[in-house]
């Protein structure tokens, strides 16, 4: 099979014909379709925010349906998304151990499988919590699928400032499950998901620059370079940690929360700041150091969104 990617033929030696495999590969096969690291950081948010929209400890089963609804929904999106981008996949190098690319897996068992997942997930939402619950997991899926997938991925330098609306719902969903409807501190926790997305994802393609360039897809590493994406780092990683100090009079967070949201936030600026003064500077860029530390900020602050409303201060 040939394509054609930014005026250069590519040849695909996709596989016409599966191998047999064991059950427990294939059971691999379609875990790694799911992108499981991903979903683990949208249930790191999930989970907290029911606490909050609680006031205390939700229904432990309305949790479990709700965890159950977000990893169908998360696995679905990105089972389509390992479809659609499948080309391109097989020819960038950090993807090469994807499912579709090494032949695991089938174009029509990922296809089903991302087409089961996301009926699965509206229909469990909608009987098990409720359907604006459901009605917000259909949005998520059709929005990573058809806006970011589709439309925005390989045309864009923005492309992960508006993809990442997907990666903020379950925020919405759980808040809904509890609650029924959406209130400012939803949205609030909403937006803070929102503006870390950027400088949580552009040092990864810092670090793979080369290999979105070669497919053609525009992340802001390739088309900017380092020092515009070091500063562009810097103002989201600020207006990330003034949005989760907003949740402090909003809902009435208490002293564990407020110390947790600055001191992290802190710490996660300042790599910012380590990362741009590195690449002005010319240096050798650490852009994974600011990508994991950006995952250990977020999950500091969701914990003590779920712990500070259990404490008696």
């Amino acid at each position: 099979m040939r394509i054609t990617i930014i005026g250069m033929d590519v040849t695909l030696e996709a596989p016409t014909q599966q191998e047999r495999i064991g059950i427990l590969r294939k059971i691999r096969a379609y875990v790694a379709l799911t992108k499981p690291r991903v979903i683990e950081l949208l249930l790191v948010t999930t989970v907290p925010v029911m606490v909050l929209a609680a006031n205390g400890i939700p229904n432990l089963w309305l949790v479990l349906a709700t965890l159950v609804g977000g990893i169908l929904s998360a696995s679905s999106a990105n089972a389509f998304n390992c479809y659609i981008d499948r080309d391109i996949d097989r020819v960038m190098d950090r993807t090469q151990k994807r499912p579709l690319v090494t032949g695991e897996l089938s174009d029509r068992e990922a296809l089903s499988f991302a087409w089961i997942s996301g009926v699965g997930s509206v229909v469990w939402l909608g009987l098990l919590t409720n359907w604006l619950a459901a009605a917000l997991s259909l949005f998520a899926i059709l929005f990573y699928v058809f806006v970011y997938t589709l439309l925005l991925k390989r045309r864009a330098p923005q492309n992960i400032i508006w993809g990442g609306i997907a990666g903020c719902m379950p925020v919405l969903i759980g808040w809904a499950a509890v609650t029924g409807d959406l209130s400012w501190s939803a949205f609030i926790l909403f937006a803070v998901v929102f503006l870390w997305t950027p400088p949580h994802y552009w040092p990864l393609s810092m670090k793979y620059r080369a290999d979105y360039q070669s497919v053609g897809v525009p992340m802001l590493a390739v088309v900017r370079g380092r020092a515009a994406v070091g500063l562009q780092v810097i103002l989201y990683a600020w207006a990330t940690v003034v949005c989760s100090l907003l949740l402090v009079p909003v809902a009435g967070m208490g002293v564990l929360y407020t110390l947790v949201a600055l001191l992290s936030g802190a710490w996660f600026i300042i790599e910012s700041h380590r990362l741009y003064n590195t690449a002005i500077r010319h240096g050798e860029v650490k852009a994974m150091r600011v990508f994991h530390s950006s995952i250990s900020y977020l999950t500091l602050v969701f914990l003590a969104v779920g712990i500070d409303p259990l404490l008696p201060f």
